[in-house]
């Protein structure tokens, strides 16, 4: 069957170099050198990097882009965050949700991001937000995969119809159940709300994000509850961690069975390093905790990690762009992983990890699975994240959603003849 379309002379993250994709009815269908077949389209993508779609595994996007309303969070941190939400949640519209969520979504699918889970509040009693984000997922469903969870932002006990607005989001259609026990009154309903969510989660056959531990407490513990309710009700590869910022905090020996027991339940862990890295330490002068998970460690014993972009100019961070790419650079940064193997492993962090973590099914470039694709300015990865590079084409099912021309600069030297660089590369390592 002729090929609707061929990527040719690519490189792919798994470091395969100068091959040929193509593509039949939305599928990978070959992967191979020399690929000397017709196709209705061909993009020579002259050994750039071409890569499976970013995937955001932990977002906000009820609140995105609402920066400013209805005022901005001075001090930074996340209780005023938290604080300024409340303010706003009465004021929402759907317009305005959908909107603003839309208008996200377009700015995602032009970074290559074609996968997004986004936690949403049910602490309003309209579930105004779930039913906003319900609508914008059946209307991006051609070009994005949108996974909701069901998160109780005002606390499961300590908000008085958190606990119904959970079934009924759930009812509605949303997919994944949600939790913040570090927020709860006390420790004990914290642990509490950890078993009510992941019983429910259960009975459902769903699976379980929460906000866990996003804070500078060590004593503040509950992954440790989640790992053990994991392990209890058989949901093992179905749970992940969100922020566990408190780990940075906790003692070396406490860590060690902690880890231990995460791996043991399969438990994946979803760091946040540019909010984690500003939130967090907030109350320390110096030295100032740097605020994220220990990520190296938790890769080290063989758990799941990925990152997320967590907020876009929100009451929570008043930057951010949808660029995975910064995402894993401050990862790398903030976990000082940089070694070559560790910066791949960044980029990982930002793909097949969060692919993982959401189950999304045909991910990845193999032959069979979706033909979805980012080709990226850069010959490799690593160099793809050292200079956030462009995104040339962003392709879905073998149908191109987004281009950007390469990106050159002309230089006007008086001592050198004037001429254009598309990109100076580094040396292959």
């Amino acid at each position: 069957m002729q090929p609707d379309l061929i990527l040719k002379n690519a490189n792919i993250a798994n470091g395969a170099t100068g091959v040929d994709i193509a593509v039949v009815d939305g599928k990978i269908a070959e992967i191979s050198e020399n690929l000397d077949v017709p196709a209705l389209e061909v993009i020579d993508c002259g050994g750039m990097l071409v890569s499976p779609p970013f995937v955001d595994s932990h977002f906000h996007m009820d609140a995105t882009l609402s920066l400013g309303l209805p005022r901005m969070n001075e001090s930074g941190t996340l209780l005023e965050g938290i604080a300024l939400w409340g303010e706003l949640k009465p004021l929402l519209t759907p317009d305005a949700v959908i909107e603003r969520a839309l208008k996200y979504c377009d700015l995602a699918v032009s970074k290559g991001l074609l996968a997004i889970r986004t936690h949403v509040d049910v602490c309003d009693d309209r579930l105004l937000a779930v039913d906003a984000l319900l609508d914008v997922k059946k209307q991006i469903a051609p070009y994005l995969d949108l996974q909701l969870v069901a998160f109780p932002q005002d606390g499961y006990f300590r908000s008085p119809t958190a606990k119904q607005n959970v079934i009924r989001a759930l009812d509605k259609g949303v997919d994944v159940v949600g939790g913040i026990p570090h927020f709860e009154r006390t420790m004990a309903d914290g642990a509490a709300s950890v078993t009510e969510l992941c019983e429910m989660a259960a009975d459902r056959g769903l699976r379980v994000d929460m906000h866990c531990d996003e804070t500078d407490d060590p004593m503040s513990r509950h992954i440790e509850m989640l790992a053990y309710e994991t392990q209890r009700l058989g949901l093992q590869g179905r749970v992940a961690g969100s922020h566990l910022t408190s780990m940075h905090s906790m003692d070396n020996y406490y860590v060690s069975k902690l880890i231990a027991l995460m791996a043991e339940a399969e438990v994946s862990a979803i760091a946040n390093p540019l909010i984690n890295i500003t939130i967090q330490g907030r109350h320390d002068t110096y030295p100032k905790r740097r605020g994220m998970t220990r990520v190296p460690e938790l890769r080290s014993a063989g758990l799941t990690v990925a990152f997320g972009h967590d907020c876009v100019m929100d009451p929570w961070y008043s930057m951010g762009s949808g660029d995975m790419l910064e995402v894993a650079s401050m990862g790398l940064h903030v976990a000082q992983m940089t070694s070559r193997d560790d910066i791949r492993a960044c980029f990982n962090a930002v793909t097949t990890e969060p692919a993982k973590i959401m189950g999304i099914e045909g991910y990845g470039i193999e032959v069979g699975n979706n033909a979805d694709f980012v080709v990226l300015q850069a010959r490799d990865t690593i160099e793809a994240i050292r200079i956030r590079a462009n995104r040339l084409f962003v392709i879905r099912r073998g149908k191109i959603i987004a281009e950007t021309p390469m990106a050159q600069t002309r230089l006007h030297l008086n001592d050198r003849p004037d001429h254009v660089r598309e990109h100076e590369y580094a040396p292959a390592l």
